[in-house]
């Protein structure tokens, strides 16, 4: 389609009446008549050649077309806003800021050592973090690490790592293993869940035990944190089994202040992929990001050895 032709005004109208569910409060809205938004969106459908609403009394609904079409244009102008928001913000400056969304774990894990190094050879690409809660790819950040199982979406997913989980505990806790098995030792202590939205509980601890060949030891029962960073916190104060990712706690482990009681490990089927609009991969600032955050990744990944003495396994 020609931009010359896009009918920006019929698309602002179409999505305040999507977003409010009403042409009253679209106009209120825009300020503009309700007769105005009604002739905007007629329009829209004329040119589209589909009905973007179902207008019955006392409801208006969109239709699979408008279902369809919404989402983006609240994205579109979302967008626009936002970049209309910088220019303003920054004057005419020669670099944009760089806002980067990060998962509550990995922000408290590993944001400090890697802005530290990035700021060092790139000192002057000013970087804005932002730790918040966020249910899938789609992000309104300029950048953005996500935990994921690997999946399609609009957004340019480069794979950092895959998540291997392993059990790590305090260096007591570790200690009274005494040789015991997997299922023993557990049966002697607190698993510690850390919560999947759309997962069951113990969904990680379960995928765990099915790979160590435990299937049917009993899991329901332990406490359930909303973060690995929690989970392994509460590890620290001596009590309980953390299930997680040795990469994100390498400072622990490496200082002793974590062990690891078992040579096991086992694939969640998550990873952590760097997200970015493929609008914005022409951005300098963003592509400098991208390469040197993927380039620090594929480097070889730290071998933790277990508080039994076993040889070290690569993750």
């Amino acid at each position: 389609m020609d931009r010359r032709w896009l009918p920006l005004n019929a698309l602002r109208a179409f999505e305040a009446v999507g977003r409010r569910g009403s042409f009253t409060a679209a106009a209120q809205s825009l300020m503009v008549s309700q007769s105005a938004v009604s002739r905007h969106v007629i329009g829209l459908e004329e040119f589209l050649g589909v009905s973007l609403f179902e207008r019955k009394p006392h409801h208006l609904g969109l239709t699979e077309a408008g279902q369809r079409l919404l989402p983006v244009v609240e994205k579109a102008f979302e967008r626009i806003d936002t970049a209309l928001e910088e220019v303003i913000r920054e004057r005419g400056a020669t670099r944009r800021r760089l806002r980067a969304l990060l998962p509550a774990t990995f922000a408290q894990r590993l944001a400090v050592p890697l802005l530290r190094d990035f700021r060092r050879e790139f000192p002057d690409i000013p970087v804005e973090i932002e730790s918040r809660p966020r249910t899938g790819p789609e992000h309104d950040a300029d950048v953005a690490v996500i935990y994921s199982p690997p999946r399609v979406a609009a957004q340019v997913l480069d794979l950092l790592w895959t998540v291997q989980l392993t059990i790590l505990c305090h260096p007591d806790v570790a200690a009274r293993r005494a040789g015991r098995g997997l299922e023993a030792f557990l049966a002697d202590h607190d698993p510690l869940h850390v919560r999947l939205e759309g997962k069951p509980t113990a969904f990680l601890w379960q995928g765990f035990l099915r790979a160590a060949g435990c299937a049917g030891v009993p899991i329901d029962r332990g406490l359930v944190f909303d973060t690995a960073e929690l989970a392994v916190q509460y590890a620290l104060s001596g009590e309980g089994l953390a299930l997680v990712d040795p990469i994100l706690f390498e400072s622990e482990i490496s200082a002793g202040r974590l062990a690891r009681p078992f040579d096991l490990h086992a694939e969640d089927g998550y990873g952590y992929y760097l997200s970015i609009h493929p609008d914005d991969l022409d951005r300098p600032e963003i592509g400098l990001f991208r390469n040197w955050l993927v380039r620090r990744f594929s480097r070889p990944l730290p071998l933790t050895r277990s508080s039994n003495g076993e040889q070290p396994t690569t993750r």
